[in-house]
């Protein structure tokens, strides 16, 4: 087990740079399946889902190399359309290979995704959205098996009955190659599915209704080789803006896309944290009386459920009683006995 040793009980201080998505780079990677040309992502952020993502790649035939600190070069010329059990089951997001490989080949096998400790991610919707395109489905042996109908999916609407970011992005990636026009309703409107829809444009890809609910895919026969930049992070952005406040502490945040936190800063704003906002910096300064809040988690633009665990750690010290409310995962207050 590994172990973190912190020695606490006094102020941060200075400047940090925030590094490009995690939620943001692993799609991105999964994309670089549609294309038989050499993608180059940059902004990649040092961490071990991003290394996990590239040996998923690797195991399936793609040339991956980190050029780089924050840079990687991927060839996926030659692919199988397999990802493998013991690989896909440790981390959720490896089950977005199955859009890509789907679209390109008209074949897939993918095997279920392992979970995460904060509930139960099904993914009926992903599935849902490969049927809507023509595919079927069989589940054999803990393994996703879809099939086009004579090899190719085919455009269509897609309603999705609740909103998904891992489905959106999953039936993003299989309408590129499916003949004719796809609509996607009810899309996901996280900045990370932006970003990818960004990345697929400057690949070559026609869509329309970008940052919308409703997105627009013409399927194409080919896409070209690209250099692309992945967003900023506002996770970790609001992370350290809350280690901040925490520590009552005068803290530059760099690299932010003010855009994307609005949510979370009305929050801070609320609480009585102390900050001044610039073109992507957020600094924040020493505050000592904080205000208790009351909100609710929700998709985005909502309060993020990935900053649930962060800012109930900040309530803890507020002067007053906090109510916070968590609607996305069920099993997400598990830090809660911690504190």
């Amino acid at each position: 087990m590994e172990v973190f040793r912190i020695q606490g009980g006094c102020p941060l201080s200075g400047k940090v740079e925030i590094s490009g998505s995690k939620n943001s780079s692993l799609p991105l990677f999964a994309a670089t399946l549609l294309t038989k040309e050499e993608c180059i992502l940059e902004n990649i952020p040092d961490l071990s889902d991003v290394r996990f993502m590239a040996e998923i790649l690797e195991e399936m035939g793609a040339k991956v190399k980190r050029i780089k600190p924050t840079v990687w070069k991927i060839n996926a010329s030659d692919i199988t359309h397999s990802a493998p059990y013991h690989l896909v089951r440790k981390m959720r997001a490896s089950f977005l290979v199955l859009g890509p490989l789907l679209s390109r080949n008209g074949y897939a096998k993918v095997s279920l995704p392992g979970g995460c400790a904060i509930g139960l991610r099904p993914v009926n919707l992903h599935i849902y959205a490969m049927k809507k395109l023509g595919s079927g489905i069989e589940l054999t042996d803990g393994y996703v098996i879809a099939k086009a109908k004579k090899g190719q999916l085919i455009g269509n609407k897609i309603v999705f009955p609740k909103v998904s970011v891992g489905a959106t992005e999953n039936a993003i990636m299989a309408a590129v190659f499916a003949k004719g026009e796809t609509l996607i309703k009810n899309a996901a409107l996280e900045p990370e599915i932006e970003d990818l829809c960004n990345c697929l444009i400057s690949m070559g890809v026609e869509i329309e209704g970008v940052g919308t609910s409703s997105i627009y895919i013409q399927g194409v026969n080919s896409l070209k080789t690209i250099s692309y930049r992945v967003i900023s992070d506002r996770i970790e952005a609001c992370s350290f803006i809350i280690a901040a406040a925490i520590t009552k502490s005068h803290l530059s945040i760099k690299n932010v896309n003010v855009n994307h936190i609005s949510a979370f800063l009305s929050v801070m704003k609320k609480i009585g944290l102390i900050y001044k906002v610039t073109e992507k910096t957020v600094e924040v300064f020493e505050t000592d009386d904080l205000n208790p809040i009351k909100l609710k988690t929700s998709v985005y633009p909502g309060f993020p459920t990935d900053l649930q665990a962060q800012i109930v750690t900040l309530a803890s010290l507020c002067k007053g009683n906090s109510e916070i409310q968590e609607n996305i995962f069920e099993n997400r207050f598990m830090h809660v006995p911690e504190l």
